[in-house]
This record gives C-alpha cells, structure tokens and sequence, in this order.
C-alpha cells in the first residue's frame, strides 16, 4: 500500500532523514517561509528550506499536536522549543493527484521563535550553499 504524502512526511520527519523529499515534491513545488516575504518556487529551493528545517525545528521534543486533512491538503499544528522558546506553529501542505507536495507553507508563533527561527534557517542556508 501507497503512504499518503502525509504519512510519507510523518515518515520522513521520524527518521530526521530529509534524502526522500526528492520522492515527495513535485518539481514545481512552491515554499512560503514564515519570514520571507516571496515564495520560493522550485524543487531544489523547497528541498533547501526543508533539509533545513529537519536541523532547525526537528530536535526530540518537535511533535506535531493536531492534524487537519483532506483529500489533497492538510493542516499539521506543531510545537517544539528552541533556545527555551516554545514555538508553536503549522505546516500547511498540498499535493497533487500523483501525491506529490506542490506547496508547502509554514506559519509560526510567536514573535520571539520567528527571530530566532529567521537566524538559525539563514544560518543553515548560508552553510547548505558554500562549496565544501
């Protein structure tokens, strides 16, 4: 039986192995950052933003609190704590008829954990694009 794009994200984010995004995101993926004011679009970029977040957000005490979801959308509320910041925010997700994820959109709260979720994402970024 097929995952669901949502349970291949569930799967994804469990393991901390962001290597199956490739599998996941449609090549026009879109990604909306809580604090950068235009979409990123493409699949290399939301791929970017993404393997980030797995080293951001995705520390042991990152769950996901309430899930909405429907055929081809879903709405997954989470919280974690950063630097002794409770952060609480949602993934919004939509995919496609094949399943894969065309826009992915991340809100989070509050002011504090947007600070020091823009420094630790720019940081990660910045490092992703220096050649090694």
């Amino acid at each position: 039986m097929n995952q669901t794009p949502v349970e291949h994200w569930h799967a994804l984010v469990r393991a901390q192995d962001p290597s199956g995004l490739d599998e996941l995101l449609a090549e026009d993926a879109i990604f909306i950052s809580p604090v950068v004011h235009t979409a990123q679009r493409g699949k290399a970029i939301t791929k970017a933003y993404l393997s980030a977040a797995f080293v951001v957000f995705f520390n042991p005490g990152f769950r996901y609190v309430r899930e909405i979801v429907g055929p081809f959308d879903a709405m997954l509320e989470f919280e974690t704590e950063i630097d002794g910041v409770l952060v609480n925010g949602v993934d919004i997700i939509k995919w496609n008829p094949a399943g894969k994820i065309v826009e992915f959109k991340v809100m989070v709260r509050p002011l504090k954990a947007i600070t020091i979720i823009h420094e630790r994402m720019a940081a990660m970024l910045a490092s992703a694009k220096r050649p090694q």
